[in-house]
């Protein structure tokens, strides 16, 4: 399987740590630090290593976003009943590491990095954070809206129109602020509870209706 198409959860704990590496060396020198040299030694790994594992440069640059948005947590167990408490509790989480993920060092240098390069011929970054980065997290995530209708506890007759709601209740204008300088929440935990209980308000069945005091 190529690195293109590789899951996060497919490549190794030392693979992992090779990427987290990888992130810190763009935050901390931007585009010019990342080169496999420097990766290979921030690591204290090879080079024919990093090729083995990653392949080139772009290989390398797609692997880091799709560890980076791993980190965004969602509904993943196999086999699990969902009810009104725990369809709760699975998308806060997603929402508070959406947050957290985007409002990071790492999001940020990337996003602007990406938009460094938009005027570009063939720049391939943007690209890559779409396809590796967001419609990741945009997949899982409906997977959890989906379960969650097929559980009786979300009513919905579009389900990318409820996830997009989701996710601007969740982020609103947040990301481009902080783009632009502007630091970050002070309290994402009560920024994601707050999103939750409007986005189950507006599509949760009465099941979920039903215990929303107790939920939120």
């Amino acid at each position: 399987m190529s690195v293109d198409t590789a899951e996060p959860s497919e490549f190794s704990p030392r693979q992992n740590a090779v990427l987290e590496q990888a992130l810190r060396l763009l935050v901390d020198g931007g585009e010019k630090a990342l080169t496999t040299s420097g990766v290979a030694r921030a690591a204290n790994c090879s080079k024919e290593s990093l090729y083995k594992w990653f392949g080139d440069r772009d290989g390398l640059l797609s692997a880091m976003i799709a560890y980076q948005a791993s980190k965004v947590r969602t509904f993943e167990r196999n086999g699990e009943r969902l009810t009104a408490a725990s369809l709760h509790d699975h998308v806060v989480i997603f929402a508070r590491d959406l947050l957290e993920v985007l409002a990071g060092d790492v999001s940020l240098a990337l996003n602007r990095l990406a938009i460094g390069q938009s005027h570009r011929d063939g720049s391939k970054l943007g690209k890559l954070l779409l396809e590796r980065g967001r419609r990741q997290i945009d997949r899982r995530a409906m997977a959890l809206i989906d379960a969650g209708k097929r559980a009786g506890l979300l009513r919905f007759a579009d389900a990318d129109e409820a996830y997009h709601t989701l996710y601007g209740l969740v982020v609103s204008d947040l990301h481009v602020r902080m783009l632009l300088g502007e630091p970050g929440l002070k309290d994402t935990a009560r920024q994601a509870e707050r999103a939750v209980t409007a986005f189950l308000r507006l599509y949760g069945t009465e099941k979920v209706l039903a215990e929303m005091p107790a939920l939120g």
